[in-house]
């Protein structure tokens, strides 16, 4: 094998697995393989799956007072506040930070914040998180489909 071709070889396995290793289902809330057999996640997501919006947010919350260093909890405690409706969007917004903040990389987070700044009309934001998506997901990954998406639909609905 040439050696151009080993490179791409061994740099597309890589890429396979670390992009399996950091999307997990479910749209991407999570940042790794080890959180979906979290029991708080997989309840999180039992929840959210009924649209259970207060199950969820309890759980998280919970979970949180025991692991605020936890990621995957601050995305999906504010993922579930937002869904909720009538949502605090600063305590929306302080949860989605704090993830980047302790994951900078997690995709999950920057989907769903990105979202978060459309429904309060900051479309340069969720830019800026598409944007980090589009380096985050080399080839391409579903939080960032998802985004822009909801980014165009948000620019279409938004036409002057």
């Amino acid at each position: 094998m040439k050696p151009l071709l080993r490179f791409l070889a061994a740099a597309l396995l890589t890429c396979s697995s670390a992009a399996h290793a950091a999307g997990g289902g479910g749209g991407g809330t999570e940042a790794g393989d080890a959180s979906s057999s979290d029991p708080v996640i997989a309840s999180a997501k039992a929840a959210i799956a009924k649209q259970d919006w207060a199950a969820a947010q309890a759980g998280l919350k919970q979970a949180l007072a025991a692991n605020p260093k936890n990621a995957d909890y601050h995305n999906l405690y504010a993922y579930s506040m937002r869904k909720a409706g009538n949502a605090d969007m600063a305590l929306v917004f302080k949860h989605y930070e704090e993830a980047l903040r302790l994951d900078p990389k997690h995709r999950g987070a920057h989907e769903y914040s990105g979202e978060a700044y459309l429904t309060v009309d900051d479309l340069p934001k969720a830019k800026a998180h598409l944007a980090a998506l589009d380096k985050l997901c080399f080839f391409g990954c579903e939080e960032y489909t998802d985004l822009k998406k909801a980014v165009a639909a948000y620019e279409a609905n938004h036409k002057r």
